[in-house]
Formats: C-alpha cells, structure tokens, sequence
C-alpha cells in the first residue's frame, strides 16, 4: 500500500500535533511507532506497516478538508487509534490477495519431476532420495495410501513422514527452484 500523503496534507498533519516542527516530527513518529505496535498485535502483521501509513493518511486528509473539529480539545493519539480501529475492520474483512495460478501443464509437471529427480540425486543420500521420489511420484486418488505405505517402509508413523519430508522438501526447494528457472527461462 503506498502513502498518498501530499507535502500540503503532511505538513497539515505535523502542524496539528505541534506547532513546534521539531517536537511534531517526534510525535509523528511515536505516532506511527505505536500505530504499527497496535496493527501487530491485534493479528495484521506483515501489512502493519501500511495499514499504519493509511491511518496517518486518513488523518492527514480529514485535516485537509476540515473534518476535524478546530481547536482539537481530546487525545490526539486516541483520535489516530479510532481510525486503526475501523481499519483493521476493513482489513479484516478484506478477502486476501491471491496471485492467479498458474495452469499446471503437462510440461510443467514434467519439469518439476525432472527436477525433482536431479535435485534429489544431487544433494540427498539414496534412502531419502528414494522416499522423495516415491512421496511425489504417485497418483491423486492414491496418495494418502501410498503415504501409509512409505510411512511403515521407512519405520515411520504419518506425522513423521510429514516432518522428514518437510526437511528435505527446504533442502531441496533452492535446487528446484533454480532448476525450474533454468528448464522455463
């Protein structure tokens, strides 16, 4: 989310919380500090940042076009957190931003199993090489059974199969990743 702060609506929001340019700043920053603090703490994390820079926005522009009430009598901090309130409602309700997928092709799945297989030839022993081809390579409809199977092969219950295919899945996915790169690029 980008700032839309004009200099005019910024220089309008400094003025408000001080007349004092140096002491402003300061509190502009405390501000937004505590503004970032109350958006990760109330479960909007990595978008904290941006919803923070669009209260201080929202603020900024009702100054501007005079909706709010001159000479500002309550607690200006307040003020900011009634406006985070409502948008970490908005974001809340918000549906999430999910890229379009890209269509799965035959040479794409082809791709990745050759990967797949050259990664794993690369960096893993024989017996988990063996389990990531085995884990991967197998059909849809009979993948939780082919899973029990690789589990009680490998002296494993499922949720340790998951575990130990999670670890090679990460020492994979750099190798795969370049890898795929290569094949499309």
């Amino acid at each position: 989310m980008k700032t839309t702060l004009t200099p005019e609506s910024f220089e309008k929001l400094l003025t408000w919380l001080d007349s004092n340019r140096e002491e402003a700043a300061v509190k502009y920053e405390n501000v937004r500090l505590r503004l970032i603090t109350y958006f990760t703490c109330n479960g909007c994390g990595d978008q904290a940042e941006d919803l923070a820079d669009e209260t201080l926005d929202r603020v900024a522009r009702n100054l501007v076009r005079g909706k709010v009430p001159e000479p500002f009598t309550g607690n200006k901090q307040l003020y900011f957190l009634a406006f985070a309130k409502n948008i970490r409602l908005e974001n809340l309700h918000k549906p999430p931003e999910i890229p379009d997928p890209q269509p799965v092709t035959r040479d794409t799945a082809e791709a990745k199993s050759q990967c797949l297989e050259e990664c794993a030839r690369r960096i893993l022993p024989s017996e988990e090489r063996l389990l990531a081809i085995e884990y991967y390579n197998c059909e849809k409809s009979t993948k939780a059974e082919n899973h029990k199977k690789l589990a009680k092969q490998f002296g494993l219950g499922l949720p340790g199969l998951r575990t130990r295919m999670h670890r090679i899945r990460e020492r994979l996915r750099p190798c795969i990743e370049e890898c795929l790169e290569r094949l499309q690029g």
